[in-house]
């Protein structure tokens, strides 16, 4: 399972990176400025779909997350 504050606290440190403010990011990703605020602050998971159009506009390479970061797992065999 995703760890939804991790995930946010990503995103939003790449738009912060970006000089973008929510209302900016939703106005490109056609996302709602509540919903990118409830994704930074871990209240939802996003969607695959908006995962990938937040990503784009970020600059966040997906490939380049680490899946046990996100998921909180600290130890990995």
């Amino acid at each position: 399972m995703i760890d939804k504050k991790k995930l946010g606290a990503i995103i939003k440190q790449h738009r912060k990176e970006k000089n973008l403010r929510q209302i900016e990011l939703s106005t490109k990703t056609n996302l709602s400025r509540n919903y990118i605020s409830d994704i930074e602050n871990g209240r939802y998971a996003p969607s695959v779909d908006a995962l990938v159009k937040l990503a784009v506009c970020v600059d966040l390479d997906l490939n380049s997350l680490k899946m046990t970061e996100i998921q909180g797992v600290d130890n990995v065999v």
